[in-house]
């Protein structure tokens, strides 16, 4: 009895000895890198110009040394309240919908509702994982959707976890799902269209070829959730999120032992839950919505259901609160992601890494310049995790050098978004991810653990893609 209790507090101090660092302590280490960086490499700045669309874009070939600007600790400790300043859009969107999902939440109706589901699902449950995978890349691959993934990912996960999945598999069939489908898109306006524009080629050229590679990145996906999916419904504890989903679970279950009848008012509340994520899509397409709009539709979806719901003004009060609230972790995250960049962009140094990392790419062979230039667009998208900002500052640099080296400019448009989509799934720095993180209750730790292996079979897929069109000579 006592070696039992010996090797059980033996796994104990195991498990806390090899326990993932806090994330804050995560992005702390790495504004302490970028700040050290500072110190190492030296100032440049390339000149910048208004393109066709209105859009500032590098000029190729007018790189220049100037001044370094090492960040002081003063100046550090700063760029976290300017991060949070310039993701305030965000961080109010999260906050909002954090809220208005909260007082959804209360009425019951999204619970009851999802009891109904799973009965009609039961026994054949994942068949739901890969149907709504692929709806999710659709959207990524066509208008560019990634913000909005952050309100699905509320809406799904009381679903996925009734079905015996975890909130990894919520994340993944939302957030992850719509990122398969930024990176790997065909008509993405914010990556392609962009892109190409800026490279010089016909607008949503090579449009077959990238279907292709939107299909099978969809499909390794989705293939990789669906052995995860399962393996965590044999075996819940498997989930490194066991623990803190049971509450979930026991919430929800709970509601099913009260025998809480789903009634008219329930039904009005999820219908007016449809119309909402429509009108969001539909704005999305049509009427140029974006974050203020988006969750405008969110907060009016709050409102109503706690009027239907017969919530009091402080029972929907209260319940807007707590919601918001549990929002404020990753609130701080996306400012610590945000405050990154501003340190590397006030120290003037990211036109510096990007010459450098150019005239690398400009002595090599064309196959193996491919393969360097998507390893230069992950790494750079680690600092500019926008993909329309990343395009205006690598393409009009890395376009014409590819010309230089034989890799054609449909090429390089295809390296620049698999570079710089991927990797937004694992980097700390992209502000998506963190929200979406957050939305779930997720620490990127434990994220970060379960994502890597499928960011080394997305990277050797990219590799093969790269691979393909530059042997078939696609133009």
């Amino acid at each position: 009895m006592e070696a039992l209790q010996s090797q059980k507090e033996k796994e104990i101090k195991m498990k806390k000895k090899f326990a993932m660092p806090n994330t804050l302590v995560i992005m702390a280490v790495v504004i302490a890198l970028v700040a050290i960086a500072t110190y190492l490499i030296p100032g440049g700045a390339y000149d910048r110009v208004m393109n066709d669309q209105g859009r500032e874009v590098v000029v190729s070939g007018t790189y220049k040394t100037i001044a370094s600007q090492p960040q002081s600790l003063f100046e550090i400790l700063q760029a976290p309240i300017e991060g949070i300043v310039q993701g305030g859009e965000i961080i109010a969107f999260l906050f909002i919908v954090g809220g208005a999902f909260s007082i959804v939440s209360k009425t019951k109706a999204i619970d009851l509702g999802i009891l109904k589901i799973v009965n009609v699902f039961k026994g054949k449950e994942i068949l739901v994982l890969p149907i709504l995978m692929f709806m999710f890349s659709i959207g990524g691959a066509t208008f560019g959707m990634s913000e909005e993934a952050i309100a699905f990912v509320a809406v799904l996960m009381p679903l996925v976890l009734a079905l015996g999945y975890d909130s990894i598999v919520a994340l993944a069939i939302t957030y992850l799902a719509c990122n398969l489908g930024f990176s790997a898109a065909m008509l993405n306006p914010f990556t392609v269209g962009i892109a190409q524009s800026i490279a010089g080629i016909q607008l949503y050229s090579g449009v077959e070829f990238r279907t292709v590679v939107w299909f099978v990145t969809t499909l390794v996906g989705c293939g990789f959730v669906m052995f995860y999916a399962m393996k965590i419904k044999k075996n819940p504890e498997l989930s490194p999120m066991f623990e803190h989903d049971q509450i979930k679970r026991e919430q929800l279950q709970s509601t099913e032992a009260e025998h809480t009848e789903f009634t008219f008012r329930h039904k009005i509340i999820i219908g007016a839950l449809f119309v909402a994520l429509g009108l969001v899509v539909y704005g999305v397409l049509k009427l140029e919505f974006w974050i203020p709009q988006i969750a405008a539709v969110f907060l009016g979806l709050g409102l109503i259901s706690g009027i239907v719901g017969k919530l009091t003004p402080n029972e929907i009060a209260e319940a807007f609160t707590a919601g918001a609230k549990d929002m404020i972790g990753a609130a701080i995250m996306i400012g610590l992601a945000k405050s990154v960049m501003i340190i590397a962009q006030n120290a003037n140094i990211i036109d510096t890494i990007l010459f450098n990392l150019a005239n690398v790419v400009g002595q090599l062979p064309s196959l193996i310049a491919s393969y360097i230039m998507f390893v230069i667009q992950m790494f750079i998208n680690f600092f500019v995790s926008s993909g329309s900002g990343q395009a205006a500052l690598t393409m009009p640099i890395l376009a014409p050098l590819g010309d230089l080296v034989g890799i054609s400019r449909q090429l390089s448009v295809l390296i620049y978004q698999l570079g710089d989509g991927f990797s937004n799934a694992m980097f700390p720095t992209s502000g998506v991810l963190i929200a979406c993180l957050g939305m779930a209750g997720v620490p990127y730790g434990k994220w970060l653990k379960w994502i890597l292996p499928l960011q080394a079979i997305l990277f050797m897929t990219a590799i093969g893609f790269i691979t393909i069109a530059s042997l078939i000579g696609w133009v």
